[in-house]
C-alpha cells in the first residue's frame, strides 16, 4: 500500500522573507501564492508553487520558536521536506509500527489547516520529514489568504512610504 501522494513542498529558513524574496520571486521568476501567520509555530510563511510543488520560506517570528532555533544553530537554509498522504493517522501507525521515531505522534494543525506530523531527521539519514494530510479547511484558509494579501501589502507598504517620508522631511530640514 502506497502511503505518499506526492511532495508536497520543500521548507527553507530564511531570516527576512521580503529580502529572500528578491532571489526566489525576482532572480528565479517563482510566483507567490500566498502567506500565512502562524503564530503557534512562531513563523511567517511565504508559498512559491513550482510545478505540483511548492518552496516554502519559513522566517522565524523570534529565536525562541524551533524554527528561529534553527535559524541560530544552522543559519539559513534547507529544513524539511513534506509529503502529502492520504491518511495521516494510519500512516503513523505504520511508521511506529516500523519503529520509526517520530517527532509528532499524533498530528497537530498546521498552515492552511492541514493535518501535519514531523518525522525525526534519527529516522531519515538525517533529514527532516513532514507529513500532511490535506483537510476541508485548507481551501477555504488558502482563499482567505489570498483575499487578505492586498491588506498586508497595504499595511507594510504604508511603513516604508512613511519612513521614506520621515527620511525626505528630515533632509530637507538639515539642508
Amino acid at each position: 500500500m502506497r502511503m505518499i501522494k506526492k511532495i508536497s513542498h520543500i521548507a527553507i529558513v530564511v531570516p527576512e522573507l521580503e529580502e529572500s524574496m528578491g532571489f526566489w520571486v525576482e532572480a528565479l521568476g517563482l510566483p507567490l501564492s500566498h502567506m500565512e501567520h502562524v503564530a503557534d509555530q512562531g513563523v511567517d510563511v511565504a508559498f512559491l508553487p513550482a510545478g505540483e510543488s511548492d518552496v516554502e520560506l519559513l522566517q522565524p517570528l523570534d529565536g525562541e520558536s524551533g524554527v528561529g532555533r534553527y535559524l541560530q544553530k544552522y543559519g539559513p537554509g534547507m529544513h524539511h521536506i513534506c509529503f502529502e498522504v492520504d491518511d495521516i493517522e494510519q500512516t503513523l501507525e505504520r511508521l511506529k509500527k516500523a519503529n520509526v521515531p517520530l517527532i509528532n505522534e499524533e498530528p497537530t494543525i498546521g498552515t492552511g489547516g492541514k493535518k501535519i506530523a514531523f518525522i525525526h531527521p534519527k529516522g531519515t539519514g538525517g533529514v527532516l520529514v513532514e507529513l500532511y494530510e490535506l483537510t476541508a479547511e485548507e481551501p477555504v484558509r488558502r482563499l482567505e489568504s489570498l483575499l487578505s494579501m492586498p491588506r498586508r501589502f497595504q499595511e507594510s507598504s504604508s511603513v516604508y512610504v512613511e519612513g521614506i517620508r520621515s527620511f525626505l522631511a528630515s533632509w530637507r530640514t538639515e539642508r
